[in-house]
């Protein structure tokens, strides 16, 4: 089969709607979607202590959240199949295998990255905002509530950066996944799996799906930019 008959049976798995096609899709934004909204506000927290508290320790959690960003997925994916696994400490979860597993290893990977993007942008705000809003007396939570505001654009680019970074992530969702049809399947395992059988079409339809969303969220970015929201 030649690339253009590849590409069109693509583009037919795509537009005729095929019920595994679409239920891989299904699982896959659906676990992403869960792991980001989860650690969103962990991560916003997190940032906000990194950006304005001086407490011991604080250079090393700035190394440790870096160094996690170097760390390739199937590293995580390993480290949580044996933490996961029966033999290991946390066997009686029964999670392995499971979307609840997918969700904790994209939150662990998703994590630092939101992290250290959310402390560049509370770090760049202007810090006399919050030096009035101390001297006024204006409690922490409503302080970070206005910080937050302010920088709600840098915000967004960076839980769409974490958000890209987890939903095309294949080793962490094959380790402890276990790709299994219709549950933990989810597009980057599908394509890894499809591609090794030679069954190229439905690896072609779901690299579709992620190249357009990878248009649409940098759409979205170049739109922020445009606008001036987002300095780099």
């Amino acid at each position: 089969m030649n690339i253009t008959e590849t590409t069109l049976e693509a583009l037919s798995l795509l537009f005729s709607l095929d019920k595994d096609l679409w239920r891989i899709v299904a699982v896959s934004f659906s676990v992403s979607i869960s792991a980001v909204s989860l650690v969103v506000l962990p991560a916003i927290f997190v940032s906000y202590l990194l950006a304005y508290s001086s407490f011991p320790g604080k250079w090393f959690l700035l190394s440790l959240v870096n160094t996690m960003q170097a760390i390739p997925t199937v590293v995580i994916g390993l480290l949580l199949y044996m933490l996961l696994s029966r033999s290991g400490p946390l066997g009686n979860w029964e999670m392995l295998f499971t979307q609840r597993a997918m969700i904790v290893g994209q939150i662990l990977i998703c994590f630092p990255v939101l992290v250290s993007m959310m402390h560049g942008a509370l770090q760049s705000t202007d810090r006399r905002a919050m030096e009035t809003s101390v001297t006024l007396g204006v409690s922490r939570f409503r302080t970070l509530m206005t910080l937050i505001w302010e920088s709600r654009f840098p915000l967004m680019a960076a839980v769409i950066a974490g958000f890209s970074r987890i939903v095309t992530e294949v080793g962490c969702s094959m380790m402890v996944g276990g790709n299994i049809m219709g549950l933990t399947r989810n597009i980057p395992t599908a394509i890894a799996m499809e591609s090794h059988k030679g069954a190229f079409a439905q690896g072609v339809a779901l690299g579709i799906v992620l190249l357009v969303l990878a248009l649409v969220l940098n759409f979205m970015l170049s739109s922020m930019r445009g606008k001036g929201v987002l300095r780099t």
